[in-house]
């Protein structure tokens, strides 16, 4: 597997705000990379900056074990705002405006144009003028229009963003079906029910913070909690903390939620603080949602 895009140390500042702050990244072919987090987190930044559309302000990337250089854009299909086109013309006419902005071959234009148009679901609507899409269907063409020249890599910015129930499922499709013929796909998005259904590999930012990487399958892991409390719960933690039945330890008010393995039962942890000499007035366990483990780790 191959390095498709590798940045090291990148950071964006805009007068007095620290849009992006010492990023180093490594997304590999073949991966449908997420990068996750609230709005204002530095997404969008990240992906202008690897674009060429914004200049970081310290620190590198590299697309292909290549540089910044200008080739690489030809290998590479981007959909960064909301899709933009001749409001009066249908899907065709406008999908060649695009061909042409990309110097296609003349001769391929035509046939490239009905096998995007089939990819994405709209060659039934081919003649259709723009104004009368739908925003699901105005958005499925600009990512026909991203994929025109048949880019290895796919960088969408918060491809489902406004669409309804219907129009997210289909985009949604649309990316794994991309994928499954083995383009290389990075996705931003503030949405993690968008990251958790679509990618393999996910970078959480905060704040222009890189807070975690890794594979969408280990930030999956629904973990088991078990709430707890008693009239001494500096010494609950204490104990909590000590303990090697417990994996990590949160307060929140009167409670404190323990995090242990899936094979400690609720008896195990009564038997522990008990014999430490502290009588819990409150236990039950839980299921620690992918949503509760995502807003821990963005704080």
């Amino acid at each position: 597997m191959s390095t498709v895009l590798e940045i090291k140390g990148l950071k964006k500042n805009y007068k007095t705000v620290k849009a992006l702050k010492d990023l180093n990244v490594k997304v590999e072919s073949g991966t449908v990379f997420g990068i996750l987090g609230p709005n204002g987190s530095g997404k969008t930044t990240t992906l202008g900056i690897v674009l060429g559309i914004l200049n970081p302000t310290a620190g590198s990337y590299s697309w292909f074990e290549n540089g910044q250089k200008d080739e690489n854009r030809k290998r590479i299909g981007a959909l960064l705002e909301t899709p933009n086109f001749f409001p009066y013309l249908d899907a065709v006419k406008n999908l060649r405006i695009v061909a042409q902005v990309k110097g296609m071959d003349k001769t391929k234009v035509e046939a490239r144009i009905e096998e995007v148009l089939k990819i994405v679901n709209l060659w039934s609507r081919k003649d259709n003028k723009f104004k009368a899409f739908s925003l699901g269907m105005k958005q499925r063409l600009a990512i026909g229009s991203a994929l025109l020249n048949d880019p290895e890599v796919l960088v969408l910015d918060e491809p489902t963003n406004g669409l309804d129930p219907q129009g997210i499922a289909e985009i949604r499709r649309l990316i794994k079906d991309i994928a499954a013929k083995g383009k290389t796909i990075i996705i931003a998005s503030h949405q993690l029910d968008e990251i958790e259904k679509v990618c393999t590999d996910v970078l959480i930012l905060k704040e222009g913070v890189p807070i975690r990487q890794s594979k969408i399958d280990e930030l999956m892991v629904v973990k088991k909690e078990v709430a707890v409390s008693a009239d001494d719960m500096i010494k609950l933690q204490s104990i909590a903390e000590s303990s090697s039945l417990i994996t990590a330890c949160r307060i929140k008010e009167n409670l404190a939620f323990l995090e242990v393995n899936e094979e400690v039962n609720a008896a195990a942890i009564n038997k522990m603080f008990f014999e430490a000499g502290l009588v819990l007035t409150e236990l039950r366990l839980s299921k620690k949602s992918l949503e509760d483990q995502f807003l821990e780790i963005i704080g």
